[in-house]
């Protein structure tokens, strides 16, 4: 599968874990081992080892995404009382420190999808999502300064609420201040009406879409890459449709604006079992899904340390399958 993720022409993986990984005596559930013989006996660490070594032999990269605290729970902020957040910052020294020198793996995604009481910038150690991200950022920086740091975005600031994870406007009057400011990636999630309907959506022609969504992510997040402050990874956005109706305008119209303002995405997801917006594969896990890459391979960059050639020099990506420019 690394293979085929590479071969359609993604050249990043975003790798989702949890803190729960870690838990010694903790075993992973739903591996076929008559696929994987040498995953069998491996938990933990060592699991993501072996994805790792995999990617970093043809020339993937990695980045880590810690999606949640553990395997059966979606909390809003990025700890919970049985995983406290010196736990989530513990565990992330611990990797800095685990794969420093490997090259393969280009960044860490410090928490998924903050949203509900989640606050930036008011200076609340319980509820402010840039305090922490500057803890764990600056902690991880201090171990190995070689990884980018990537901060999602929050739901709501200042009353005005957007997708989990998706907005980034305090970051204007309250910028994540790293060690090495170099290393400061924001990233935001976007998601169809498939997902979700939202006011932004409301039209009477779904074509009208195209011309009306990309004031609304200049507003919550492009800003920041538009006017030179950072650069910013769409982390995540995905759908099923790539026709005529609203969600498949919402998605061809997104990328189309990543492309023309140059940034990275990771598209969500590779696997077909992803909720409400499948994958690029089918459901059989082997068949590409073309409609999602006629539009997709449009915007994808060559593997990393490898020069483009030819005219063709795009950018994209997946969560399972991403894309980073060659100049981050």
């Amino acid at each position: 599968m690394l293979k085929q993720i590479a071969q359609t022409g993604f050249n990043t993986i975003r790798l989702p874990f949890t803190n729960q990984l870690f838990d010694p005596g903790n075993k992973a559930n739903g591996i076929n081992y008559q696929l994987n013989p040498d995953l069998k006996g491996l938990s933990g660490l060592a699991l993501m080892d072996r994805i790792i070594q995999g990617a970093g032999k043809i020339g993937l990269k990695v980045i880590l995404d810690r999606h949640d605290p553990t395997a059966d729970l979606r909390p809003p902020m990025w700890f919970t009382g049985q995983m406290p957040q010196s736990r989530w910052i513990n565990d992330w020294t611990m990797l800095a420190q685990h794969y420093r020198g490997n090259d393969a793996i280009i960044g860490a995604d410090l928490a998924n999808e903050p949203h509900g009481p989640v606050t930036w910038g008011d200076g609340n150690p319980n509820t402010d999502w840039r305090m922490a991200a500057e803890q764990a950022g600056n902690a991880i920086l201090a171990v190995n300064p070689d990884w980018l740091i990537i901060v999602e975005g929050i739901e709501q600031f200042h009353y005005d609420f957007y997708w989990w994870g998706g907005n980034l406007e305090g970051a204007a009057q309250y910028p994540v201040r790293l060690s090495e400011p170099d290393k400061l990636v924001y990233s935001a999630h976007d998601y169809g009406p498939e997902v979700s309907w939202q006011s932004w959506f409301q039209t009477r022609n779904p074509s009208d879409l195209a011309h009306t969504l990309p004031a609304v992510w200049e507003k919550h997040w492009a800003y920041l890459q538009t006017s030179g402050t950072a650069p910013v990874l769409m982390g995540e956005f995905g759908g099923s449709s790539m026709g005529g109706d609203a969600e498949g305008v919402w998605q061809r119209t997104l990328v189309n604006f990543l492309k023309t303002n140059n940034m990275s995405y990771t598209y969500w997801s590779w696997n077909p079992d992803s909720g409400d917006t499948g994958g690029i594969l089918e459901y059989d896990w082997k068949t590409v899904n073309q409609s999602k890459m006629d539009v997709l391979s449009a915007y994808q960059w060559p593997m990393l340390g490898q020069p483009a050639s030819g005219t063709n020099n795009h950018a994209g990506a997946i969560p399972k399958a991403y894309q980073w420019p060659p100049s981050k």
